[in-house]
């Protein structure tokens, strides 16, 4: 296991860098990364609250997308390229790719080219409401079908669709996977039992 010194992630953000150096650099060491317009943003590890909800929203997502045929469910680090020149690449909580998005020789051995149809986001008691929904907006105009944002504080589950609308879920509400995840349904109080 390779470290980068803070010292050198403070040097490498203060120059843009594209997807390809990103990518090098984080098969480098053990850090998160995400792009934005070219500048590189280290990632703390989640919680274990957040890295709790992302897990068990991505096994039901697994299991259900893989019984029906509909596409790949990818982990929290995996990266989409968002934008190019300078480049964007973010890295969802929990995504889901349908299967006709995905090229014949299958899912490329880098970045993934443009946003995954069903995005998920954990919130963190350290996140900035700023941040979460300039990452929300990222997601839905890259071309995101669905984003569900997982609020584990107030235990709920906001709905934000590409049409801009937005549906705040609890308890028994369900959670539908609309056109970006066809037939999926989970109920909220199953999440944050």
């Amino acid at each position: 296991m390779t470290v980068t010194p803070i010292k050198q992630v403070r040097e490498i953000a203060t120059q843009l860098v594209d997807a390809e150096a990103l990518l090098e650099m984080s098969c480098r060491d053990d850090n998160r990364y995400e792009l934005l317009e070219g500048v590189v943003n280290m990632m703390s590890p989640a919680g274990s609250e957040h890295g709790h909800y992302a897990s068990k929203l991505n096994a039901r997502i697994q299991v259900y997308a893989e019984d029906n045929q509909l596409g790949y469910t990818l982990a929290a680090e995996t990266g989409f390229m968002l934008e190019t020149d300078p480049d964007t690449v973010r890295a969802p909580d929990v995504s889901f790719v349908r299967a006709e998005r995905v090229p014949a020789e299958g899912l490329p051995k880098g970045y993934f080219p443009g946003a995954p149809d069903l995005a998920v986001e954990v919130v963190s008691p350290n996140d900035r409401a700023s941040d979460v929904q300039e990452k929300v907006q990222d997601w839905l105009t890259h071309g995101t079908q669905l984003l569900w944002l997982v609020e584990p504080a107030s235990r709920t589950l906001t709905v934000y669709r590409k049409d801009g609308s937005a549906m705040v879920l609890q308890g028994e509400d369900t959670l539908d996977g609309e056109n970006a995840l066809p037939g999926f349904s989970y109920a909220p109080d199953r999440l944050f039992f």
